[in-house]
C-alpha cells in the first residue's frame, strides 16, 4: 500500500491504535525508522554469519556466492512484502504488533495461525538458548586458553550469562533496547571485520592449510551438502519478528520499514560477504562449521592470527550474543505477559514483582536447557532449516497474495508463486539434510558435557 494511503488513514483517525492485545503488554510505538533498522540488524545479524565460509564450502565459489546473493534478495523481498501487508492493514484501521495477529487477520485460518505461533515460538526459544550457550562458549574458550587446567566448566559460564540476561531482560519493551541495539550494530560490524582480517592473516600464514576448493567426489554427498549449505544461508538471514519490530515505529509507519530494511541489509552486506569470502579463501574445504574453530584450534598455542585480534573478536561476539538474546526474549515475554497479565498494564507497580519473577524464571529455564544440551547448535540447525524458510519467505509471500490480491498473471503474482514452490522444496530437502547431519554426529552428543566432545 503506498505510504500516502497509510498517512491519510492515520490523519483521519488521529494516532493509529495498536490492537487491544498490544495495549495490555510491553509494546511501545514511538521509535524511528533507523531505530527499527537497529532492531532488525540485531535480530538478524548474529555469530551464525561465521558459518558462511562453511556454507560456501558445500557449494563452491561461483554457486556459493550466487546462492548467498539470491537468498539475500529473496529475504529482503519477503520482508518488504510483510511490511507492505502491515501497512495495508494499518490503512484499514488494523495495526498489528505481532506476527501471529497479522497471520490471523490476513489468512483467517486457525490452522495457519497455529503454524505461525508454533514456528515463531520454536525459533525464539531456540535462538535464546543458542545465544546463551554460544555466549558461554565464548567465555569458556577464553578461560580455557588462559587457564588450561582451570576448574570452571561450561555450565558455570552458562550461569554467568543467564544472570546478566536475567537483569537486562527486566527492561520493559523491545523499544527500550534501542540504545543497546545501536551498540550492537557497531559490535557486529567490529567482530565481522576482525574475523575477516584474522582469516586473511591465517590464509597468508606459513602454517595455513593447503587451499583446496574442490567439492566431494560423491554425487549424493555433494547434493546433501549443497542443500545443507542453502539452509544455512537462509537461516543466517532469518528474522521471525519483523511485525514486532515494525510495531515499535511511531505511527504512521508507511514506508519507514523499507528504510529500516535498506539500512540493515547495507550492514548485512559488510557483515556477511567479508567473512564468507575471507574464511573460505583461507581454509578452503577444510573450514569448520564455525570459522572461529578454524582460527582457534584445540592447541592453545597454534592460533593462526594475532591473539589480540581473536581475543577482541570473541569479546565482541559475546556482547552481540547478549544483545540478540535480549531482543528475542522481549518478544517471548510479550507473548507470555499478554496471556498471564490480561487486564493490567505490564509496567504498573502491582505487576512489577510478578513480571520480574516470570522473566527470571524463564531465563533460568533456558539456561538449564543450554547447560544440559551443549550440542544444541546442531539441533537448532534443524529448527532453522524447517522454521525460517516457511516463516520468513513462504508465509510472507502467501499473505501478500491474499491481502493485496495481485492479478494472477501479473509479474508479482508469478514471481511470488515461483518463490513459494522453490523455497518449499528447499525447506523440505534442507530439513532432511540437517536431520541427516544430526544423525551422523549423534554419537558425539553427551548431556551436561563441557562442550568439547
Amino acid at each position: 500500500m503506498p505510504s500516502s494511503d497509510v498517512e491519510a488513514a492515520a490523519a483521519g483517525n488521529g494516532k493509529q491504535a495498536v490492537d487491544a492485545g498490544a495495549a495490555s503488554s510491553a509494546v511501545e510505538s514511538s521509535g524511528t525508522w533507523w531505530q527499527a533498522g537497529f532492531h532488525m540488524t540485531t535480530a538478524t545479524l548474529g555469530p551464525a554469519s561465521l558459518s558462511l565460509p562453511y556454507a560456501l564450502r558445500g557449494l563452491g565459489w561461483a554457486l556459493g556466492l550466487a546462492a548467498l546473493t539470491a537468498v539475500a534478495a529473496v529475504t529482503f523481498y519477503a520482508y518488504f512484502l510483510v511490511s507492505r501487508v502491515l501497512d495495508h492493514c494499518e490503512a484499514a484501521g488494523r495495526r498489528h504488533a505481532r506476527f501471529r495477529d497479522l497471520a490471523a487477520d490476513v489468512l483467517g485460518s486457525r490452522w495457519a495461525t497455529c503454524v505461525v505461533v508454533t514456528v515463531q515460538v520454536a525459533i525464539n526459544v531456540g535462538i535464546s538458548i543458542g545465544s546463551i550457550l554460544l555466549a558461554a562458549d565464548c567465555l569458556e574458550l577464553t578461560y580455557s586458553r588462559h587457564a588450561p587446567n582451570g576448574s570452571l566448566k561450561l555450565y558455570h559460564f552458562v550461569i554467568m550469562v543467564a544472570l546478566v540476561l536475567a537483569v537486562l531482560s527486566q527492561l520493559p519493551s523491545l523499544h527500550s533496547l534501542r540504545h543497546i541495539n545501536v551498540g550492537s550494530l557497531v559490535v557486529s560490524i567490529g567482530y565481522t571485520m576482525l574475523v575477516s582480517a584474522a582469516c586473511i592473516c591465517a590464509g597468508l600464514s606459513s602454517d595455513a592449510p593447503a587451499k583446496d576448493y574442490s567439492l566431494s567426489a560423491s554425487r549424493s554427498e555433494r547434493t546433501f551438502t549443497a542443500f545443507l549449505s542453502i539452509s544455512i544461508l537462509t537461516s543466517v538471514f532469518g528474522n521471525s519478528i519483523l511485525p514486532e519490530i515494525q510495531a515499535t515505529l511511531a505511527p504512521p509507519v508507511g514506508g519507514k520499514m523499507t528504510k529500516a530494511l535498506v539500512l540493515s541489509y547495507s550492514v548485512f552486506f559488510l557483515a556477511f560477504y567479508f567473512p564468507a569470502i575471507a574464511g573460505y579463501w583461507a581454509f578452503g574445504n577444510q573450514v569448520r562449521s564455525n570459522v572461529m574453530q578454524s582460527l582457534l584450534p584445540a592447541d592453545a598455542g597454534s592460533s593462526l592470527a594475532p591473539a589480540w585480534m581473536l581475543g577482541l573478536a570473541v569479546v565482541l561476539i559475546l556482547l552481540q550474543l547478549i544483545a540478540i538474546a535480549l531482543v528475542y526474549l522481549q518478544v517471548t515475554y510479550e507473548m507470555m505477559e499478554r496471556k498471564l497479565f490480561t487486564g493490567g498494564k505490564v509496567g504498573t507497580r502491582s505487576l512489577l514483582a510478578p513480571r520480574v519473577a516470570l522473566r527470571a524464571a524463564y531465563v533460568a529455564a533456558l539456561a538449564f536447557v543450554a547447560a544440559m544440551l551443549p550440542f544444541f547448535g546442531e539441533i537448532q540447525g534443524v529448527v532453522g532449516s524447517v522454521g525460517y524458510i516457511p516463516l520468513d519467505v513462504v508465509i510472507p509471500v502467501v499473505m501478500y497474495n491474499v491481502a493485496l490480491a495481485p492479478r494472477r498473471r501479473s509479474p508479482a503474482y508469478v514471481a511470488n508463486a515461483a518463490i513459494i514452490v522453490a523455497f518449499v522444496g528447499l525447506g523440505v530437502i534442507g530439513g532432511v539434510a540437517s536431520v541427516r547431519k544430526l544423525v551422523l554426529n549423534a554419537d558425539k552428543f553427551k548431556l551436561f558435557s563441557n562442550g568439547r566432545s
